[in-house]
């Protein structure tokens, strides 16, 4: 049985062929070292000597993050992520025991479909989750603020007029800037604040919570694109539930990491995986949840292609609103 350290030193460096002996791996270590898992699995009467491809891998509900301490192994929690929520509403919370994986992670994708941190100024325009603790967005973006060591960096709250006048600035200078912002937050600042962006990639992470109507995503990014003069708007697939990131791109799909990959399943037999091109549930595989739970199945509806870049069409009707994946076609 290969040793957590032995798994750990393959996630970010796994391609097409070896995914799939890394992810069967990963599965037999978290059946024997997550209680919550094995219990689930066990429920499933699943047999792991049986386990020969990931599609018959079972996917844990992603509701276990609210009810249960998804967990694998005992090295104790350096932080405790968890999900946003209306009053009342129970979250997910997510133990992470190794900040540096989740960092690996979330910096190699970034430099891979965005590049350098340090050839951006960031600004963050996320009021709702810098008022509340526990935010892995939040976390991330601090993280890659650091990396970009740019003096303009900087997280804003409601004063818009200094991201405007900010962002003219840095677009006089032609300075490269990314401007992350949740959906409501960036919707508002794009009605007041209208101006031409040029050197400027901006990216939506989702989220109305309950402070605008919802909309679909491409009537937002249309919004988002005519008042910002630019071709194109960027959007994270993340969860406090997961420790990668998926990132739409210029053609309107997302795109996973190597070490993140997305299934389908019928939303009528939660345990039946469907091919390509069809609509269903979203399953994730992510390697770097050693230490919780890789393989999720989420309340997100979607379509995978074979190509591996995937849609978003929306929530199960008996899910929660999450803050982070809210509005879809």
């Amino acid at each position: 049985m290969l040793t957590r350290t032995d798994i750990r030193s393959k996630v970010f460096d796994v391609d097409e062929k070896s995914f799939r002996n890394v992810a069967i791996e990963l599965f037999n270590y978290q059946f024997q070292n997550n209680a919550v898992y094995h219990e689930y699995c066990s429920l499933l009467h699943t047999d792991p000597f049986q386990i020969t491809s990931i599609d018959q891998i079972p996917f844990l509900p992603v509701e276990f993050f609210k009810t249960h301490r998804v967990v694998t192994g005992t090295v104790p929690e350096k932080i405790v992520f968890s999900s946003s929520g209306t009053t009342g509403q129970q979250t997910s919370r997510h133990y992470v025991s190794d900040l540096l994986l989740y960092e690996a992670s979330f910096l190699n994708c970034f430099q891979h479909f965005f590049g350098n941190p340090e050839n951006y100024c960031i600004l963050a325009l996320l009021p709702s989750y810098l008022e509340r603790a526990g935010s892995s967005l939040v976390y991330m973006v601090e993280k890659l603020i650091e990396k970009s060591g740019h003096p303009k960096n900087g997280f804003f709250l409601y004063n818009h007029d200094a991201l405007y006048k900010l962002l003219t600035h840095l677009e006089a200078v032609k300075q490269p800037a990314l401007l992350i912002g949740v959906t409501f937050a960036l919707l508002d600042f794009a009605e007041t604040y209208p101006l031409s962006l040029k050197y400027t990639k901006v990216m939506e992470t989702g989220g109305m919570k309950g402070r605008r109507e919802e909309i679909t995503r491409d009537a937002l990014h249309q919004k988002l694109r005519n008042a910002f003069s630019v071709n194109s708007i960027y959007s994270e697939y993340g969860m406090t539930e997961l420790l990668s990131q998926a990132y739409l791109m210029e053609d309107g799909k997302f795109h996973a990491p190597i070490w993140m990959k997305v299934l389908m399943r019928d939303v009528n037999d939660p345990l039946q995986l469907i091919g390509t091109n069809q609509s269903g549930a979203i399953n994730v595989i992510d390697l770097a949840n050693i230490d919780s739970c890789a393989f999720i199945a989420t309340s997100d509806l979607g379509k995978v292609y074979a190509d591996g870049t995937f849609e978003t069409l929306g929530r199960m009707d008996y899910s929660d609103a999450r803050g982070c994946n809210l509005m879809w076609e």
